[in-house]
């Protein structure tokens, strides 16, 4: 196993290379890039100027369909622009420099971690990033491990009890679930719960309250609870259906083999069967859907959870990011969770082994 683990970790390495090499190039041919934002931005009709429009206020986007991509030699929305002017905003944003050298230099610099500053934001990349990172883990681990600790069980009593009223009103409730839009849902939780229309138990905005420095550390772990209740339930109210059915469907699979049939007649009990015999061969398949369920919830988020909960996460900053072409934020944030992605997908392999001994990658070629 651990020659394994070793070449895994060593794959790691082109994996992410290849993924940051793609992204970067088709990035340089697109339009509107930074220093097309920055050009636009002086006139006010750029792509920040609509970001600044959906938080508050600002005025109309409209030159973006007409500036070419940052790496031609031309502006069409610098007309009338003073060269002088064009070249500095090209050296402030790194693009005085050919492309190739801005690729060579941005290996460099994520071989070592290094991301740089935000080109809009006027901060370091890793501090935006720790700063929303707090959001993102919220709801992502919450939601992740509400969900599994709800569908594992409740798929394995719908498949010993297939067929049942407890297994048509329950994959009923899951499906129900499934199909309410999550920014709906929350909005309908704000309307009941936050003081809009109806009740006003939970709190609007925010992971903490503003006064959550002076709590003591029951009062902040409370205070910090209560915050999340309600975008925890927004986002995973439809996340039930998938993995319960999954649970059922492998359960369903294992229990009609014919180990079991003869673990029955050798006259051991269901409980230890469905525990010692079938729950082991049936979690290899959820197991392996547990990276990528992680990493959705983790660092994908809900963009609109985060703007009904006025919550500042990573999907938020993505979202923002992109609309302002802030490359070192976007680039950033692609590295890092790649390469988290990949480690999580090699501990699922590990997971496997520890489930499951027979298992040996090992003898894989």
């Amino acid at each position: 196993m651990a020659t394994y683990i070793i070449r895994r970790l060593l794959l790691i390495i082109p994996t992410l290379w290849a993924i940051i090499t793609i992204n970067f190039f088709i990035v340089q041919i697109a339009p509107g890039g930074p220093v097309d934002q920055a050009i636009a931005d002086m006139q006010g009709l750029g792509q920040n100027s609509a970001v600044q429009r959906i938080s508050g206020g600002g005025p109309t986007p409209g030159a973006g369909e007409q500036l070419r991509g940052s790496g031609s030699a031309a502006y069409r929305g610098a007309r009338g622009l003073d060269p002088e002017v064009i070249a500095e905003i090209e050296k402030r944003y790194g693009f005085d420099q050919p492309l190739g050298i801005r690729y060579l230099n941005m290996l460099k610099n994520y071989a070592t971690f290094s991301f740089g500053d935000s080109l809009f934001r006027g901060r370091s990349v890793l501090d935006l990033i720790a700063e929303r990172l707090p959001v993102s883990i919220s709801l992502g681990l919450w939601s992740t491990l509400i969900i599994y600790l709800v569908s594992i069980p409740l798929g394995i009593q719908k498949a010993i009890r297939n067929g049942s009223s407890f297994d048509l009103w329950t994959s009923s409730a899951v499906i129900l679930g499934n199909a309410i839009p999550s920014f709906l849902f929350a909005v309908l939780l704000v309307v009941f719960f936050c003081g809009g229309s109806f009740l006003r138990i939970f709190p609007l905005r925010g992971l903490v309250s503003v006064t959550f420095a002076d709590l003591s550390i029951p009062g902040k772990i409370l205070d910090y609870l209560w915050h999340l209740v309600l975008p925890v339930i927004a986002i995973t109210i439809g996340g039930f259906a998938t993995l319960t059915m999954l649970t059922k469907n492998s359960f369903l699979d294992e229990i009609h083999k014919q180990y079991v049939m003869t673990a029955r007649a050798k006259g051991l009990t269901e409980k230890r069967i469905l525990l010692g015999h079938v729950f082991r061969n049936a979690m290899l398949i959820v197991i392996a859907g547990f990276p990528g369920a992680f990493i959705a919830m983790f660092f994908t988020g809900s963009v609109l959870i985060e703007v009904i909960f006025s919550l500042e996460g990573m999907g938020l900053l993505g979202f923002e990011s992109t609309m302002q072409r802030d490359y070192p934020v976007i680039f950033a944030t692609l590295y890092i969770f790649t390469l988290m992605g990949l480690l999580l997908s090699l501990m699922s392999d590990v997971l496997y082994t520890i489930i499951d001994p027979r298992i040996s990658f090992e003898a894989q070629r």
